[in-house]
């Protein structure tokens, strides 16, 4: 594939970029960047990982969905990622492409409740349109009940809530697995979903969160591949909350992928992990990471990214006061030096 864009691709690209807040101006290479963004669920997909909240965000209602996205626009997490809008073929939403709904939800529709309050507060709002079926982490899956989602599900989104001014985009939650390179097959499927996401809402843009992170390949290749997915922002998971990455090692990894965005000529975007695990990895709960550590995560992102966004506020972040509290009880210790960091810069 050639290097050079496409006149179609740059006005891709150039309408992404007007839809969404406001960016946060060039700092300083000593300047720590804040949390733009976040990503929010409804019912955690993995096992163990939303012990601490899945339970309580199920009893929220609309009006506590909303107070939560109001809390997070507060501290300046203006760019809200909605995880799914379905997991493992159940709507969390009304939906007439899925025929089941995830029941367990006390509101009957937390996508429009979320929504209404980022029209309210100037947030931007990306949907994850993704787990159709029980295969949630299958981008080449031939499942019929995932590929009628991936088919209609943006367009019934579209008709749905595109009236909202905080609908902002597309999430692909299908994450891809590099190792040293996308896998062909992921190029493949994001390349289609995200035209279809542009067909169904032209000039939304399309995000991914990869992982993989630390194995990037240097090369011309991976340059090809970033042009090749056809996707607006890509946020790298820095994996430093699952172990496989550790903080010293942020530094070359960011710069790495600096040099490969700018020769792709795309927005480099980073998804700093504010968790730790309670016990093993991958088979204990979530819990927030100690402040000093996310801090300096924060800082070496910031000498390279254009955005951070954060795995994630729900669950891992509560005001003391707040009316939609979900998570671990430490969440409000690391609320309150987030914000008193804030405060102080």
């Amino acid at each position: 594939m050639p290097l050079a864009l496409s006149r179609r691709r740059l006005m891709q690209l150039a309408a992404a970029m007007a839809i969404l807040p406001a960016v946060t101006e060039a700092k300083p290479m000593n300047e720590i960047r804040a949390i733009e963004g976040s990503w929010l669920d409804f019912h955690h997909p993995n096992p163990h990982d939303g012990d601490y909240w899945n339970g309580q965000t199920a009893l929220f209602s609309c009006e506590q969905w909303q107070a939560k996205v109001n809390e997070m626009t507060a501290v300046g997490m203006r760019i809200l990622v909605v995880t799914s809008v379905a997991l493992r073929g159940e709507a969390f939403y009304p939906s007439e492409v899925m025929r089941k709904r995830w029941t367990p939800l006390a509101c009957a529709d937390p996508i429009e409740a979320v929504l209404r309050a980022a029209d309210e507060s100037g947030a931007g709002v990306f949907l994850g349109v993704g787990f159709f079926s029980e295969h949630t982490g299958d981008f080449a899956s031939q499942d019929p009940r995932e590929q009628l989602g991936r088919q209609h599900v943006p367009l019934e989104l579209a008709r749905r809530y595109g009236h909202h001014r905080g609908f902002s985009g597309w999430y692909l939650p299908v994450e891809a697995p590099i190792q040293g390179h996308f896998p062909e097959a992921y190029v493949l499927y994001a390349r289609a979903m995200a035209e279809r996401c542009r067909q169904a809402a032209p000039g939304k843009p399309v995000l991914i969160a990869p992982y993989g992170t630390r194995t990037v390949a240097d090369d011309r290749r991976f340059v090809e591949q970033l042009r090749a997915l056809e996707v607006d922002y890509i946020a790298y998971q820095d994996e430093v909350g699952v172990e496989k990455t550790r903080v010293d090692e942020l530094d070359a990894i960011w710069a790495r992928l600096r040099r490969l965005h700018d020769r792709a000529r795309l927005p480099l975007w980073a998804d700093v992990e504010l968790f730790r695990f309670e016990g093993p990895v991958y088979r204990s709960p979530l819990v927030p990471a100690p402040w000093e550590r996310i801090l300096a995560q924060l800082s070496a992102a910031s000498r390279y990214v254009d955005r951070i966004l954060a795995y994630q506020y729900l669950g891992l972040m509560n005001p003391p006061d707040s009316p939609a509290t979900a998570g671990h009880p430490s969440s409000v210790a690391l609320y309150r030096a987030y914000a008193r960091w804030l405060q102080s810069r």
